[in-house]
């Protein structure tokens, strides 16, 4: 982890059989542009890639870099005393359903706890976090002596949390205290139990969860704020233990407000 630099990037790319011939002309191309685009922002290119058609539209793509080994930092070197940093809000996954809901029934379920105004900007602080890079976090934890890194994405935060603390030479736990949400998420998990919560709900193009000592942990979250003009969070500690994760007893969900896409 802490790569920041990109060689080469394949475009997977699935077109919606649902989409009539028009809408699939419309569509491809923009997907594409905004693709593309976020490539340059990662000063890489798109060199390939392959197009099938499928149910849904999707959208990927494979990154590649040739590194020595001195260029990134392992994910095993957590150590006692060390705390956890989170780099992006949790909750795409309610914030975006919650969206899709409107004006459907399903949206009828959580009309009481959150409004139509409320959601809309719930998805659009999920959407500029999706589409946010996390290069400056890969840069920044290589310059503030990062002892080891995981995304956070499919399996929840939780779910990474293991699979990183499994991986430590040391003999230690990880301890989640705090879970940074989108605000508004929590009352869409209570009614459709999403997960956020209990630390497992997926996120797409989540952020970083970094372990390093609390000095380097407090420059590291000032530093990004400036850069990229979005908070990251100390949520959680590294403590002796047997090489698992957890939320503490008394976990805090915290409703956080971000940068909206315009």
């Amino acid at each position: 982890m802490g790569v920041e630099h990109c060689d080469n990037v394949l475009m997977l790319l699935g077109l919606s059989l649902e989409m009539s011939p028009k809408q699939r002309e419309v569509v491809t191309p923009l997907v594409m542009r905004g693709f593309r685009d976020l490539c340059a922002e990662a000063n890489t290119s798109v060199n390939g890639g392959q197009t099938v058609l499928n149910p849904w539209m999707i959208v990927g793509g494979v990154a590649s870099y040739v590194a020595k080994k001195e260029e990134f930092i392992e994910p095993t070197g957590g150590e006692d005393g060390d705390v956890l940093v989170l780099t992006k809000p949790l909750g795409t996954q309610p914030a975006v359903n919650a969206h899709q809901w409107l004006g459907t029934n399903a949206y009828e379920k959580i009309a009481d706890v959150v409004t139509p105004e409320e959601t809309v900007c719930a998805y659009k602080m999920a959407m500029h976090s999706m589409s946010r890079l996390n290069k400056t976090a890969a840069r920044l934890m290589c310059l503030h002596n990062a002892h080891g890194a995981t995304d956070v994405t499919g399996f929840g935060i939780l779910g990474h949390a293991n699979n990183l603390a499994e991986a430590q030479t040391n003999e230690v736990d990880l301890v989640i205290h705090s879970l940074p949400v989108i605000a508004k998420t929590p009352a869409v998990n209570e009614r459709f139990n999403f997960k956020l919560t209990d630390g497992f709900s997926a996120e797409t193009s989540g952020g970083l969860m970094i372990m390093m000592r609390r000095t380097d942990a407090i420059a590291f979250c000032s530093a990004i704020e400036d850069i990229d003009g979005v908070p990251a969070w100390i949520i959680g500690d590294v403590v002796k233990g047997s090489r698992t994760a957890r939320l503490s007893d008394d976990v805090k969900v915290i409703e956080v407000q971000t940068p909206q896409v315009d």
